[in-house]
């Protein structure tokens, strides 16, 4: 049994195959390939787009699909996270989509369960079909993206997306600089800055990031306005140069990127948002379609 626990499990083959398939779904290309499939979701983070955009995808090639109320389940009872993975796997789903607030969980539940686990984010470590949806947004806007440069701003230490999208993005040719206070970089043989105006003119296009405040031990800002004041996508930051802005979600409005900037046509974050359940059906079509 296939997984997705990080992007790097998927072959570059693999994912051009991915893009194909989402490329078709966006066109309203799909079948009832998942009739007969079931797929059960385990969030014990919150979510919008990401639980959303499964379940969309699932119902969409026809799949059953059962949400799992983890405040209401056994594991407020002391039992495991792996043996609530086992008992749910024992019901015969054909895919468990977990998030969870913890880096690991979901690689350590696939070592117990014959179904496929999809990870939609563990902690700060992965968010792998965020990354793929990412990387379809940019090839539809660009095509070819190798070459091109892509600012990740903000909270780059703590981002489950950042991680994933450095590996994805790398593997295909992108040039990623990473901009952030210096609290808020890792580690990295990556080009990084403190000033967005310093690789202004020669990135493509902007990754920006939420504060992931809940990740922090300590308060960086005295408030948000200071950070959004160093680091905060504007209209006038961007002025009319070619730069198509991207954005995870969800998005601090005038912290991380301003509301004209929200509102224009060069912002992709809506289309980010529609891609993802097209990428999601593609990710669900490989992983369980053939099952």
């Amino acid at each position: 049994m296939q997984h997705l626990i990080r992007t790097d499990d998927f072959t570059k083959a693999e994912i051009e195959a991915l893009l194909a398939d989402a490329k078709s779904f966006s066109d309203g290309r799909f079948e009832k390939i998942l009739q007969d499939k079931l797929i059960i979701t385990l969030f014990f983070e919150n979510s919008t787009r990401t639980k959303s955009s499964f379940e969309i995808a699932a119902k969409r090639l026809g799949a059953e699909i059962v949400h799992l109320d983890v405040a209401k389940s056994s594991t407020k009872k002391g039992e495991t996270l792996v043996d609530t993975a086992m008992n749910l796997d024992a019901m015969g789903p054909h895919a468990i989509i977990v998030r969870h607030q913890n880096a690991g969980v979901p690689k350590i539940l696939s070592n117990h369960t014959k179904a496929a686990i999809l990870n939609a984010g563990d902690g700060a470590h992965a968010h792998p079909s965020q990354a793929l949806l990412d990387l379809y947004t940019l090839r539809d806007h660009f095509g070819d993206v190798s070459g091109k440069k892509i600012a990740i701003v903000g909270d780059i230490k703590n981002s489950r997306v950042a991680n994933s999208n450095i590996e994805l993005l790398s593997r295909f040719g992108m040039e990623v600089i990473l901009v952030a206070p210096p609290h808020f970089l890792p580690k990295t043989s990556l080009k990084t800055t403190h000033y967005l105006r310093e690789i202004i003119d020669e990135v493509d296009a902007i990754m920006s990031l939420r504060t992931q405040t809940e990740r922090h031990s300590a308060q960086s800002y005295a408030s948000l306005k200071d950070y959004a004041s160093d680091f905060c996508i504007t209209e006038e930051l961007i002025g009319d140069r070619d730069i198509i802005l991207l954005h995870p979600g969800p998005v601090h409005r005038n912290i991380d990127i301003t509301d004209a900037m929200l509102q224009d046509e060069r912002c992709k974050v809506l289309q980010q948002v529609s891609n993802g359940v097209n990428m999601r059906m593609a990710i669900l079509k490989k992983l369980i379609a053939s099952k």
